[in-house]
């Protein structure tokens, strides 16, 4: 045993057990599957590997690595479980896959790749969760770390799968960004900080309620060492063990200790009680939210102990990450902003407000159950125009019905050269989906490039 797992186990800590007679059964290849296979192969451990799809991502990758393995392709039999202790599951599998519901029926412990990452961890991580802004904030924190000399590894939900992390030499530290998936099949999560920006209604597609949904992303508090608290949620702050320090951000002016926004003549300051800190003009990020976030890895740092001047200096100039807020170009006097990420009502909505002035809205895909009579009511007083892509673009336009002016276009360049007619100088073009791409794209970053390319080719 590890010194790392027996110290786990020490303090009570759940972790997952391995296979007794020695065998595995993965569930769902891709880049989440092939890292559980290496993962195994380091440890020389058998496991059968079986996904529903009969070309599944990574197959070829999972026969050269494992030539030997048993893989089966297509809907599984229940009779694969026969000898199999645990389930370690993709996350983008939901909960309610008859194969896995068959899985806890005989008993099986039903894991995720996180929990594989918790067991075998030397170095203290931070965990980052929330329907909106994670990848941000898991960058900010580990840029955080590099510019106070302290090494970070950055990963999990974002880039390098978690078991990958393990492959390269201990840091200092450990940034995890988690969705509610790998959280949800994480027995305990011991995090040196916890931080959990925001909950709005998003992937019900995959978890049975809102309820549910939000239950997963509080369990990264349960086993937490520090917490980070946005403390509008006055839920979620119920959720962190009373012992558990905490330090909250928000939006507003902070009591002593915490985070928020103060305004002294008509400028907004990011603050850490009555402390000025920077400017929210001085931020090389783009958006009101974005000062949120800022806030949030802010406080983390502090739990973490890194000095506050290195953290600053980050904010000063990181523009962010591509389809998150990323400025394309000018054209015409109208800005044009890429948002592919915002895949979900709430991020669509956040980033419609952080913007001044008029929005042309792009909106559209797959829309994963989200509300769109709230997102409707929610940014039209901010929006010239909806300009509607996608499977769901119908939906979309009943929500906005009567609220803007719409127009449907069906296509990516359709949506910009129509949006490119409607813009005003002063204006901002915005793709903020509120739904994901798959109807479409293979993912959110081909959407948010085809966007870019298109725009970078509007005639000047």
């Amino acid at each position: 045993m590890s010194a790392a797992r027996a110290k786990k186990r020490r303090a009570g800590q759940e972790l997952p057990t391995p296979a007794t007679d020695g065998k595995d059964l993965v569930f769902g290849l891709g880049a989440s599957g092939l890292s559980v296979a290496r993962y195994l192969t380091r440890k020389a451990a058998n496991a059968i590997y079986v996904d529903t799809r009969e070309h599944p991502p990574g197959l070829d990758e999972l026969k050269e690595l494992r030539p030997d393995a048993q893989i089966s392709l297509g809907r599984p039999p229940a009779t694969l479980l026969r000898g199999v202790s645990r389930m370690i599951v993709s996350p983008g599998i939901p909960d309610h896959d008859p194969f896995i519901a068959e899985a806890r029926k005989q008993g099986l412990q039903v894991i995720s790749d996180i929990a594989l990452f918790v067991a075998e961890a030397g170095a203290p991580f931070v965990a980052v969760t929330g329907s909106n802004g994670k990848s941000t904030v898991t960058t900010l924190i580990a840029l955080m770390c590099d510019a106070a000399g302290k090494r970070s590894i950055a990963g999990a939900n974002l880039g390098t799968p978690a078991l990958d992390l393990l492959m390269e030499d201990q840091p200092d530290f450990y940034v995890l960004e988690l969705s509610s998936f790998q959280l949800q099949r994480t027995p305990s999560l011991p995090a040196k900080v916890a931080v959990l920006l925001n909950i709005s209604p998003d992937h019900l597609d995959w978890h049975a309620s809102v309820d549910e949904y939000r239950a997963a992303k509080y369990r990264i508090y349960r086993d937490a060492e520090a917490a980070v608290v946005n403390r509008h949620d006055q839920l979620a702050m119920t959720h962190v063990p009373e012992a558990v320090p905490a330090i909250s951000f928000g939006m507003d002016p902070p009591q002593e200790g915490h985070y928020g926004v103060v305004v002294e003549d008509g400028q907004a300051f990011l603050a850490r009680g009555a402390q000025l800190l920077l400017a929210a003009s001085d931020m090389a990020l783009v958006g009101a939210h974005n000062q949120a976030n800022a806030l949030a890895a802010l406080a983390a740092g502090e739990l973490m102990g890194l000095p506050l001047s290195p953290m600053l200096q980050v904010l000063n100039e990181f523009p962010g990450l591509p389809h998150r807020m990323q400025f394309v170009r000018q054209f015409k006097g109208a800005d044009y902003i890429n948002d592919s990420k915002a895949t979900n009502v709430g991020a669509a909505t956040a980033a419609v407000e952080s913007l001044p002035g008029p929005v042309v809205l792009i909106a559209g895909g797959d829309g994963k159950g989200g509300d769109f009579g709230e997102f409707a009511r929610a940014v039209c007083t901010r929006l010239r125009a909806a300009v509607l892509i996608g499977r769901d673009a119908p939906l979309l336009a009943e929500a906005f019905d009567q609220l803007v002016p719409l127009f449907v276009a069906g296509t990516m360049k359709n949506a910009v050269h129509k949006a490119a007619e409607l813009a005003q100088p002063g204006d901002t073009v915005l793709l903020a989906p509120a739904c994901a791409s798959f109807d479409q794209y293979r993912n959110y970053q081909q959407r948010g490039q085809d966007y870019s390319d298109i725009v970078s080719r509007l005639p000047s």
